[in-house]
């Protein structure tokens, strides 16, 4: 097959952190496809068509893009943050896998991004400076008994955590349960971060701890960082404090 995707990875939303290949990937498309707020922040070109989606229609977005491929088309399925983070790359490899035995010849280039979670961390100081996971808190795909059992799991085991969606209107209660879950696991003082919008004129950021944490803080734009026993928060005169995670570990 002639044709080609590349699933890129728009950054969290400051142009200026889209990287050079996913630039030159977006440009030379015929098409790009994607979630629609999404394509808003491609530059238009009046030589390329665009397809936008609603936000749950990601496995129609990557079968619509492996068509098009299929048809010759060169392919930008656009994401935002990086493309293998709770994102695009997985959903149109599933779609691959499910889909024309064809497709499977299909030229497929996976541009990373900077995920939102590098992104926050970045913004607060160096959180994940030791080991850390991330943890999506939407249960659409998964039974919340496992996303549970994954918090716990991670809790006890000193990773820090990155929470990705953690919270929106379908999906209200599942952040105040997860700092439910985690208050008898970890103390009160434990350093949490809300990072909302991050790099972008709407960008909000709170640091507090798991006894106080609020649920309300956090929209579906938001990055929710939790700390552990070792983190360590930088006190600055009028300035939001540095968080970090030491190198260093002596946990058991």
């Amino acid at each position: 097959m002639t044709g080609r995707i590349a699933v890129v990875g728009l950054g969290p939303g400051d142009p200026g952190h889209l990287t050079p290949r996913a630039s030159a990937a977006l440009a030379d498309a015929t098409d790009l496809v994607g979630y629609a707020p999404y394509l808003a922040r491609v530059p238009t070109c009046p030589t390329q068509r665009r397809h936008p989606s609603d936000n749950r229609a990601e496995s129609e977005r990557a079968r619509f893009a492996a068509h098009l491929a299929a048809d010759g088309r060169s392919v930008a399925l656009v994401s935002s943050g990086d493309p293998g983070v709770f994102a695009m790359a997985s959903t149109l490899f599933e779609a691959i896998e499910a889909g024309a035995s064809d497709w499977r010849t299909l030229d497929i280039e996976i541009i990373p991004g900077i995920s939102a979670m590098c992104a926050a961390a970045a913004r607060i100081g160096a959180p994940l400076g030791h080991d850390f996971c991330a943890i999506s808190l939407s249960d659409n795909l998964k039974p919340w008994e496992v996303v549970a059992r994954r918090l716990a799991g991670a809790a006890r085991a000193g990773f820090v955590i990155a929470l990705y969606n953690p919270r929106s209107r379908a999906r209200p209660w599942q952040l105040g349960a997860a700092f439910d879950l985690l208050r008898p696991i970890l103390p009160a003082p434990t350093p949490v971060a809300f990072a909302t919008a991050v790099t972008t004129p709407e960008e909000r950021v709170h640091i507090t701890d798991l006894g106080q944490a609020d649920p309300a803080l956090a929209d579906m734009r938001t990055l929710v960082l939790i700390g552990t026993r070792e983190m360590r928060l930088i006190e600055r005169p009028a300035a939001s404090p540095w968080l970090y995670a030491p190198r260093r570990s002596s946990a058991a």
